[in-house]
């Protein structure tokens, strides 16, 4: 049979707890049938107090109520009303519209999506929170102060298959005509010469005057970032360096792209370098060093490149 009276949404739920007997103490226990009551709130409680209806001028910790003053043994309690929530009811499944739901009422927390839920992290379709895709992640960073060589060291991870740094302010401070800046790999934590022409690159530069330049030493890849450049700061190279798969155990490949001053530091010189290294050893850290002189650096950065 269907329910005929009031309809649900007038339904309130309002119950009466047991009277007080007071003996001129501040603070009582709350109950109802005898058991101790515990309201929503002390805004929820209405008390009737030698027929003054109280309101808003006593607390409520638990089922504790408290006056905050002696309340005279000789007064009546007429009533006590604790106002609930009314009546709660079960939405049937798919009738909760989203006109329903307040403005940013819905929080991450109450999402089932697995995953790291966090701000460098997005909701997928699938229902995973995951990375974006083909960004940069900094790593770290270094420089160089005129010495023999710098080292990218614990940088190379399973975590990313292509990495990219940066060099700015490269040069020597000590000048060496014709001297370039070289790389080299560490396998085992040391940085050794590949003497087993296991290298196969190529390079090519442009500079006012020249063209052509293939740079090789007894098989040790290196790339020239700074050719013949001035021994001062305002002469430094920079360099962008693509570094792809150094943990895999496949072939290593490497790409660059620098920009430098020649000599007297009055022609530029762009120069673009790709190395494979046969070899299926997983690289642990790269070297730069120059030839015949210390190096300086101002800043060496290291990203890696999020997968997509």
């Amino acid at each position: 049979m269907p329910y005929i009276g009031r309809g649900t949404d007038k339904l309130s739920n309002v119950e009466v707890l047991d009277n007080i007997t007071f003996d001129g103490s501040s603070s009582y226990t709350l109950q109802k049938g005898g058991s101790n009551f515990t309201p929503s709130s002390a805004n929820n409680i209405l008390i009737s107090i030698n027929g003054v209806v109280q309101a808003g001028n006593f607390t409520v910790s638990g089922s504790t109520i408290d006056f905050g003053t002696a309340v005279a043994g000789t007064s009546t309690c007429d009533f006590i009303l604790h106002y609930g929530i009314g009546l709660i009811t079960t939405p049937s499944d798919g009738t909760v519209t989203t006109a329903k739901l307040a403005d940013s009422s819905v929080s991450l927390a109450k999402l089932t999506a697995t995953g790291t839920k966090d701000a460098t992290t997005f909701l997928r379709g699938d229902n995973t929170f995951a990375e974006a895709g083909g960004g940069l992640v900094f790593l770290g960073e270094t420089s160089a102060s005129n010495v023999a060589s710098v080292n990218l060291n614990g940088y190379f991870t399973s975590d990313y298959d292509v990495y990219k740094i940066f060099m700015d302010g490269l040069y020597q401070p000590t000048y060496s005509a014709g001297d370039v800046v070289r790389m080299r790999v560490a396998t085992t934590g040391s940085y050794t010469v590949d003497t087993g022409n296991n290298y196969y690159f190529a390079s090519y530069t442009w500079t006012s005057s020249a063209s052509n330049d293939n740079e090789d030493e007894n098989g040790v890849y290196y790339t020239r970032i700074s050719g013949s450049n001035g021994n001062t700061s305002t002469s430094a190279g920079s360099l962008e360096l693509t570094v792809f798969d150094p943990m895999g155990s496949n072939y290593k490949t490497f790409t660059s792209l620098s920009v430098t001053n020649v000599g007297d530091v009055t022609t530029s010189r762009i120069t673009m370098s790709s190395v494979t290294w046969k070899n299926t050893t997983a690289i642990t850290g790269l070297n730069f060093y120059f030839g015949s002189a210390n190096i300086y650096a101002r800043k060496i950065r290291i990203y890696g490149v999020k997968n997509s």
